[in-house]
């Protein structure tokens, strides 16, 4: 199967069925563009640490944003509860195919973490307004994390997350 990406860009996939049922359903939405079906399609885990359940908070706001755009999360905060539809955890399990842990702890907030982070070997941190770390940055990098400081809302919403 072959996807035009943007204009004269094309991209062959050969895949499993059940994933070219998925191309096609995505690839008839006008509203998409190539890169966006593909973003869809291959997407990976997007670990929200700091996430919570109350509607103010950026953390929650998050956790739809990403969920409405096909995305999956694990959602991990200091209290249980739920967030779009997924269970807040509380404990430090190490979770498997994490692309991105999004911060919305501040940098005091986030020592603890430090190890958590580095054994989930997540691609890319991204580090929201209010959470830079340049002690969390320096560690990532150490271990060949990318580091973004950036916001995941205005990331989601411009296509370029």
């Amino acid at each position: 199967m072959t996807i035009l990406i943007s204009g004269n860009s094309k991209l062959t996939v050969f895949c499993h069925k059940r994933l070219i049922e998925r191309l096609l359903f995505l690839g008839n939405n006008s509203t998409r563009s190539g890169a966006q079906v593909l973003n869809l399609i291959f997407m990976k885990k997007t670990l929200i640490l700091g996430a919570s359940q109350n509607p103010k908070r950026y953390a929650y706001r998050a956790a739809y944003m990403l969920k409405e755009s096909g995305h999956s999360i694990v959602p991990i905060g200091r209290r249980a509860g739920q967030v779009a539809g997924e269970p807040i955890l509380t404990e430090k399990e190490c979770k498997k195919d994490i692309d991105t842990i999004t911060l919305y702890l501040n940098a005091k907030n986030q020592e603890e973490w430090y190890e958590y982070i580095v054994n989930t070997k997540p691609n890319r941190i991204i580090f929201n307004p209010g959470t830079e770390n340049p002690d969390l940055q320096k560690l990532a990098q150490q271990h060949q994390i990318e580091t973004i400081n950036a916001c995941t809302l205005v990331m989601l919403s411009m296509g370029n997350y």
